[in-house]
């Protein structure tokens, strides 16, 4: 069987001028590598109606899965989910369900216009619970719609993840290496060569020295212990400093 695959969405100005570090995407990649769902790509755009509107489209169309993540407050640049609507052609309004979690959270009294905002749902989604700040996210089509609140996020993603079928968990077997990756090239090209089915990386490090992390990933147990067996035969005629992370 093979993993189904997704992608993310980040919007907001802050996150491309540096202004915010974002954490969700990070987070993301942890939970969906766990769940055995391949992340496959990252966009950030800005709060920029035709930019989110092209993104979703786009990248809903080549994955089962797409996350997004800000512009769903109550603000006049929280404009993710008209966004999300004129991506999928349906209209968007206060939905009755999501105007009560609200009123029950601030009070009748206190839901006023900008509050409001964060109950606009595009017709036929499905309400993501937000136990943080009540202010629901949802699910349009394959689109998941959450906060970029990093504690928000990770709370509505954890009702989602819970409900999505994933695939054969991704295993990775690491070697730390002592040696700049020119002089590992090689042996790491042979290997993945004969081991197609693994997928294989060098990842650069300098700790008082050039070294590389060399890992290989799969789904497949045997695969990835026949290519790290291969791999470590390899790396033992090189003098050089080596330890190992097997899958855990």
């Amino acid at each position: 069987m093979s993993n189904p695959t997704a992608a993310m969405l980040v919007i907001g100005d802050e996150i491309l001028s540096g202004r915010t570090r974002d954490a969700n995407a990070h987070h993301l990649a942890g939970v969906l590598a766990e769940a055995g769902i391949r992340l496959v790509e990252i966009r950030v755009v800005e709060d920029r109606r035709a930019a989110i509107v092209d993104a979703v489209r786009a990248l809903s169309a080549q994955v089962d899965h797409l996350f997004t993540s800000g512009g769903i407050g109550p603000t006049h640049d929280d404009i993710t989910a008209d966004c999300v609507a004129e991506a999928f052609g349906v209209p968007i309004g206060v939905r009755e369900d999501a105007r009560a979690i609200l009123a029950a959270h601030y009070g009748t009294d206190e839901i006023n216009e900008s509050r409001l905002r964060m109950a606009r749902i595009p017709e036929g989604a499905a309400l993501i619970l937000n136990p943080v700040s009540q202010a629901p996210g949802f699910r349009l089509e394959n689109v998941h719609v959450m906060a970029g609140v990093p504690a928000i996020f990770r709370e509505m993603l954890a009702n989602v993840i819970a409900g999505l079928e994933g695939g054969p968990r991704m295993l990775a077997h690491s070697f730390r290496v002592g040696l700049p990756e020119g002089d590992l090239a090689g042996p790491l090209r042979a290997v993945a060569e004969a081991h197609p089915a693994v997928s294989m990386g060098s990842y650069p490090f300098y700790l008082g020295g050039l070294g590389s992390t060399l890992v290989l990933r799969s789904t497949d147990p045997a695969a990835l212990a026949a290519a790290a067996d291969a791999l470590r035969a390899r790396l033992a005629d090189l003098d050089a400093e080596i330890a190992e992370t097997p899958p855990g």
